[in-house]
């Protein structure tokens, strides 16, 4: 997501019916890649090669997107700023790669659920680094949402055949790498301004993640099935572009906090989804620990404006 500061003086009917229909649309765009994840790798694609593709495919976007933010920008940017961008572009590449990773072995529904719980990274991470105080309640609800996970692991350990415990670890890596993001984010926007921080930093990943693949695999590996390309593609449009500008589009129309709880809807979505196109399987004791997820995160939300600022306007 992009964060960009809510801009919405007036209210209008129409203009809150389109907000709300732009952020639910960046909802589900972010819901479908993992779904799309796992229908790749039934072509036994290799992790690297896939996160490779699904960036260079995206690359292209950000690229124009930097041109045009630079010419809307007269100050230039500093090289403390160029740095703080390249290191967020790896932690963000770093998320990407471990999320990927973590899908060749955890249900589509359970990654979805670790990688929400980057809101309570993101609060224990500026608790740390600015030596915030939590309170109760945001413990709380922090303390309900890991309950929750724990839930849906239990159940998906029960029926699945993979190394659960290692790919949620995985998933969890990369959510906390999220989180590094975030937090540096919300910092550097200011300064450089979202549109333009957000395609530098997606630039700095894309050319990460080219440099890991051409370090480590031959060329020959980017030859894949059709099939592939098509989902990689797909993960890049309608995962990664088209959300961005989704959602900056609800954000200007309701506001920050308002596209963030609509959000919240992804993870329920991703759930339906791996039932429906990957037959993972949905239990009572997996709705119960969702909805004890998705509450602690929307509790979180609402207890936190700093949170709300950060988490709800990056890009996944």
């Amino acid at each position: 997501m992009i964060k960009m500061p809510s801009i919405t003086n007036t209210s209008s009917p129409k203009r809150d019916i389109l907000g709300i229909a732009f952020s639910l649309l960046a909802a589900v765009g972010f819901s479908i890649k993992a779904i799309l994840v796992k229908l790749a790798y039934v072509y036994h694609v290799d992790t690297v090669t896939l996160v490779t593709l699904r960036m260079a495919f995206a690359a292209p976007f950000f690229v124009g997107i930097a041109v045009w933010a630079r010419a809307k920008h007269s100050e230039a940017l500093s090289q403390r700023e160029w740095l703080m961008m390249a290191g967020l572009g790896l932690a963000y590449y770093l998320s990407n790669y471990l999320d990927f990773l973590g899908l060749q072995s955890v249900p589509a529904g359970l990654a979805r659920l670790i990688q929400f719980l980057y809101p309570t990274l993101t609060v224990i991470l500026a608790a740390l680094l600015y030596r915030r105080a939590i309170s109760p309640r945001v413990i709380a609800a922090m303390l309900l949402s890991y309950v929750g996970i724990g839930m849906v692991f239990v159940h998906d350990v029960s029926v699945s055949q993979g190394d659960i415990a290692l790919g949620s670890s995985f998933v969890f890596a990369g959510a906390l790498f999220y989180a590094i993001y975030l937090v540096g984010a919300g910092h550097s926007i200011a300064r450089t301004g979202a549109v333009r921080f957000t395609a530098n930093a997606m630039i700095v990943a894309s050319l990460v993640s080219m440099t890991v693949f051409a370090s480590t695999h031959q060329a020959g590996m980017l030859i894949q099935p059709l099939p592939v390309y098509r989902l990689a593609f797909l993960m890049a449009i309608f995962s990664t572009v088209l959300p961005v500008f989704l959602l900056t589009a609800g954000i200007s129309r309701i506001g920050a906090g308002e596209a963030s709880l609509i959000g919240s809807i992804g993870p329920v979505f991703t759930i339906y989804l791996s039932h429906v196109f990957l037959n993972e399987n949905i239990s009572l004791l997996q709705v119960t620990g969702s909805g004890l997820v998705l509450a602690g995160v929307i509790a979180i939300s609402l207890n936190s404006r700093s949170v709300i600022k950060v988490v709800s306007l990056s890009i996944e």
